[in-house]
């Protein structure tokens, strides 16, 4: 019986992966036979995780973008055509929330900055992923959004509302590239312990506030997350396309 979860031969982008979420779905990818493009805006942090994965026996290469920059974005997709010629799997797994605090006092730079990496970013990082895809047949796009995509979480307003951007976009390019052989769904994340969290995760008060609405009581790892995404962009997903999988311990369960 064939390994529906191989993916031996498939080239992936995964953006945001120099740690956490990223970088656990990046390694996972890898240790199943995918070429992993290790994505962040700065190129060094990124080689640290790709001597990881070859270091495991797995295919990685670093490439940096920043994908608040639209220039960034077509470059880096210039820049896998022309080496790759194809790409087949892509993780928009990159975000920003510079805001932490009442939305009321959101000012603009924060604001435009969210939207930009948020909502933008990935729209074109999907557009331009869909149109590589296209061209050999079709492959899967994942986007991380959030729980807060549901459930704004308290002082992450701007960061909530892209996220649930994220969720209707990621329907949206369901939608319109299922002909195209391109599948696109979503991953909610619960509560994860990584750095760009860490304000909420070190904060002794919030953590127990939160952990009253979660079942299984206690904060995921990154690598809870990987294994998600690794059923989304493999041949075991095949019919699976417009989903919003929350990963949350039961958050959403109310």
């Amino acid at each position: 019986m064939a390994n529906t979860f191989d993916l031996s031969g498939k080239i992936a982008l995964v953006t945001g992966a120099s740690r956490g979420i990223g970088q656990a779905i990046a390694e996972l990818l890898a240790q199943h036979g995918a070429h992993v493009i290790i994505s962040s805006r700065k190129a060094e942090s990124c080689q640290v995780v790709v001597d990881n994965i070859i270091n495991a026996g797995g295919s990685a290469e670093a490439m940096a973008c920043h994908i608040g920059e639209m220039a960034q974005i077509e470059a880096i997709f210039a820049q896998i055509e022309a080496k790759h010629g194809r790409l087949d799997i892509l993780v928009n797994n990159a975000a920003t929330n510079p805001h932490f605090g009442s939305i009321i006092d959101t000012d603009v730079n924060a604001f435009q900055k969210t939207v930009d990496v948020n909502i933008r970013g990935y729209f074109f990082m999907s557009s331009y992923g869909a149109k590589l895809m296209a061209k050999n047949g079709g492959g899967a796009i994942v986007n991380v959004a959030s729980v807060n995509g549901v459930i704004p979480g308290l002082f992450q307003g701007i960061y909530s509302i892209t996220k649930a951007a994220v969720m209707s976009m990621t329907q949206a390019f369901a939608k319109e590239c299922a002909g195209m052989g391109v599948r696109v769904n979503a991953l909610l994340p619960g509560f994860t312990d990584t750095k760009f969290a860490s304000a909420l995760v070190k904060n002794e008060q919030i953590v127990k506030s939160v952990l009253q609405h979660v079942p299984m009581n206690r904060i995921a790892q990154p690598n809870e997350m990987a294994g998600a995404v690794l059923y989304l962009v493999s041949p075991a997903a095949s019919y699976t396309t417009g989903v919003c999988l929350n990963v949350d311990g039961g958050y959403l369960l109310g």
